[in-house]
């Protein structure tokens, strides 16, 4: 197990530990008094002090945290499709991605609401730089991908990795959160990179990897944000690539980032939970032998669930009728909330670059067009 110690979370023995080293951190007084504005600082130490479980900080605290920020920054959360899962059943979670860190804390949130496994999750490296929130990503059952390695250590980071996700899903009943691809979705267009599957097949110690890939019990995940509350923060990637400049980021981007995403309006929230794959893995075994061509195949099963599956607000369909200039969708939304996204994409970005403009629309745009791909009238 100590080849998993590079990247692994906190083990239940170490979380005091991890605690009281953070209890006098600024942001750790931040994020209390955010969580408890009513509580003296006093009462939350205490607690702390006698945390000594991941659960218990999760549900205690984190689970505490989440609501406030729904509460400030949301008109709500709903969901739809975890009923359909076992209580005592570790699944792979395979997900659209849109925020850093609320995407996985908010279906842990759901899952602990319905009494399900929570998951360990995946989150970069890079994202956890500052010592503190290395610390509390660990206390949060996150495990780390590591970014930036050279080629060669990188494939053995890969298959560490990917045994690791075996590990905790097979053998300690533990379900996993990870991103269909690297990095959030800057432009609305979700696809699973065949990378990840190729990643995670190298936990394999089976002649059919769709066998394997059965075992790991894998659920898409779809979650929509009616507002995106880092979308102008995407515009610079999005102008630099289309200026074929090699984007690089400002030195605090990914905790400005974190920030924004936690902190900015996002209004209704929804995480949908497909089916878990099965039946649709013996169909891609019988219909190729080559391996590459069955992982293309079931990034295509992903993406159609997760696709199809996508709730779409009003704000997905006003940017699509702005954008190819119609009134198809008008019946899906109010004049007043296309004045209000007006408002918001005259306040976030330059009207007059034509391709900011566009890459602002088609982030809110683009999940009708995928999900017309799967359902021709919606």
């Amino acid at each position: 197990m100590h080849k998993f110690d590079k990247i692994r979370p906190f083990y239940d023995t170490e979380v005091n530990q991890g605690l009281m080293s953070s209890i006098n951190h600024p942001m750790m007084k931040a994020l209390m008094n955010f969580t408890f504005p009513d509580l003296d600082d006093a009462v939350w130490k205490e607690q702390l002090s006698r945390t000594h479980s991941i659960r218990d900080f999760q549900c205690n605290f984190i689970y505490q945290s989440l609501q406030q920020v729904l509460k400030k920054t949301s008109e709500g959360l709903s969901t739809s499709g975890f009923e359909k899962l076992d209580k005592h059943t570790p699944y792979l979670f395979i997900s659209n991605h849109r925020d850093i860190i609320l995407d996985t804390s908010l279906l842990n949130a759901c899952l602990f609401e319905h009494g399900l496994v929570m998951t360990a999750s995946a989150i970069g490296d890079n994202l956890v730089k500052k010592s503190f929130l290395l610390k509390l990503s660990q206390m949060n059952r996150n495990f780390l991908v590591q970014r930036g390695l050279p080629a060669r250590e990188m494939l053995e980071s890969s298959k560490n990795l990917a045994q690791y996700i075996g590990q905790l899903l097979l053998r300690e009943n533990r379900s996993i959160w990870i991103a269909q691809r690297e990095g959030r979705t800057k432009n609305g267009n979700d696809a699973t990179n065949p990378g990840v599957l190729k990643m995670l097949a190298m936990g394999s110690e089976e002649t059919e990897l769709m066998n394997y890939f059965k075992k790991l019990k894998i659920v898409p995940v779809s979650i929509s944000y009616e507002y995106d509350p880092t979308d102008a923060l995407k515009m610079p990637q999005i102008l630099a690539e289309a200026n074929k400049e090699i984007y690089v980021k400002e030195k605090n981007e990914d905790f400005v980032t974190l920030l924004s995403g936690i902190m900015g309006q996002k209004k209704r929230i929804h995480i949908h939970l497909g089916d878990v794959i099965n039946e649709e893995l013996d169909v891609i075994a019988e219909g190729h032998e080559n391996t590459n061509k069955q992982i293309q195949a079931l990034a295509q099963v992903i993406d159609k669930s997760i696709l199809s599956s996508y709730k779409l607000w009003p704000t997905n369909y006003i940017a699509y009728d702005i954008l190819y200039k119609t009134n198809q969708f008008t019946a899906f939304y109010t004049e007043t909330e296309k004045e209000l996204f007006k408002r918001r994409l005259e306040l976030r970005i330059d009207e007059n670059n034509p391709v900011a403009l566009e890459g602002f629309l088609n982030m809110y745009a683009n999940p009708v067009v995928n999900k017309l791909k799967y359902q021709d009238d919606l």
